[in-house]
């Protein structure tokens, strides 16, 4: 037989070359599926637990301050502004004089018609006497004394509008800004300053109809306002309107609020808590725990390492928490993150217990 050269080492390439198909076929080929049956890996989630907690039934409004009383003073007559007894923003006392009109030109109404009087008293003296003695007629005894009840009536009215010079705080309050200046000339009915009340104050605020029962008078409620940050203030409802709104369907209450310290002023926009009832042991998860679909609320709840959509009836809302009246009880568990990628029976993995 002769001799070929090169053969092995052809011999030898073709040898490799097989070797090579066979590795890329083995590369190419599809991994095997998991063996039938097999479980799903477990979906890490975080879990919480149903818990109990008191728990107060709570009501938020809105409302106005407003002075417990509060009047702008104003002249009943006319005329000059002799004195200013009182400073811009200070307290002043019921009774006390704020303003004071000239009076020279009243007082001189007085004095004269208590001359009249006087004269109309001594006419109608001598004119008793001498009727007694028939020597007047009764028509001239009846003619004085009209003119001495007349008269008498006058002064009265001089002296009424003698007092009216003087304007006092119909009570204790603390005085505005004065708008006039004295030397003044004023007209009945202008404004002169204005008188506030702001120990207690009050706030009227408007609430749903299906709170009547429940709201009475005497029921404490708190008041924040955004002008003290941080802090909030005790008062009391102390009035009621009987009458709804029948357009809103809500009704009107007020309250009176201790402001000792005159951190309040009227005018300012306040909310309103009341507190309709307290729950010891409320049932409650965490508020980011709730689903909803559709109309109605679900949670996860792990039960043996695997979630299941439980349909939950919810009450009270406090931050971050939600009370459950119907679906789960107590120590239950459920998902509180993660439930976007859930389904029905998927097995979970918790990976903390959120606080």
């Amino acid at each position: 037989m002769p001799h070929t050269p090169g053969l092995p080492h052809r011999l030898l390439q073709a040898v490799v070359l097989s070797l090579l198909v066979g590795a890329c076929s083995r590369a190419d080929k599809p991994a095997a599926p998991p063996a039938a049956g097999a479980a799903p890996p477990a979906l890490p989630v975080r879990v919480a637990q149903a818990r109990t907690q008191a728990l107060a039934d709570r009501l938020r409004a809105v409302g106005t301050l407003a002075a417990n009383e509060s009047v702008v003073i104003r002249p009943e007559i006319a005329g000059r502004v002799a004195a200013i007894h009182f400073e811009e923003g200070q307290p002043v006392k019921a009774g006390a004089p704020l303003v004071t009109l000239d009076a020279a030109e009243y007082q001189a109404q007085v004095a004269q018609t208590e001359a009249t009087v006087e004269a109309n008293r001594l006419t109608h003296e001598r004119t008793a006497g001498l009727v007694e003695k028939n020597m007047v007629s009764q028509q001239d005894y009846d003619q004085a004394r009209a003119r001495l009840a007349e008269s008498q009536a006058l002064l009265q009215r001089h002296r009424v509008l003698l007092d009216k010079t003087v304007l006092r705080a119909p009570f204790d309050g603390i005085a505005g800004l004065r708008l006039v200046s004295p030397g003044a000339y004023v007209q009945p009915g202008q404004d002169l300053v204005n008188l506030e009340d702001i120990d207690p104050l009050k706030i009227e605020f408007r609430v749903p109809e299906r709170h009547a029962a429940a709201l009475t008078v005497g029921r404490p409620l708190r008041v924040r306002v955004d002008a003290v940050p941080g802090r909030s203030f005790a008062g009391e409802i102390y009035a009621i309107d009987p009458r709804l709104d029948a357009a809103t369907r809500t009704f009107a209450l007020r309250g009176r609020v201790p402001n000792p310290d005159g951190l309040l002023r009227p005018g300012m926009f306040a909310q309103v808590e009341l507190t309709l009832g307290e729950r010891p042991a409320a049932l409650v998860i965490p508020e980011q725990a709730i689903v909803p679909r559709g109309e109605r609320l679900y949670v996860f709840k792990v039960v043996d390492g695997k979630a299941t959509l439980v349909p939950v009836r919810t009450g009270l809302r406090e931050p971050g928490i939600v009370e459950i009246v119907e679906g789960l009880a107590a120590g239950d568990t459920v998902v509180t993150e993660g439930q976007m990628k859930l389904r029905e029976g998927m097995p979970v993995q918790p990976l903390e217990q959120a606080s």
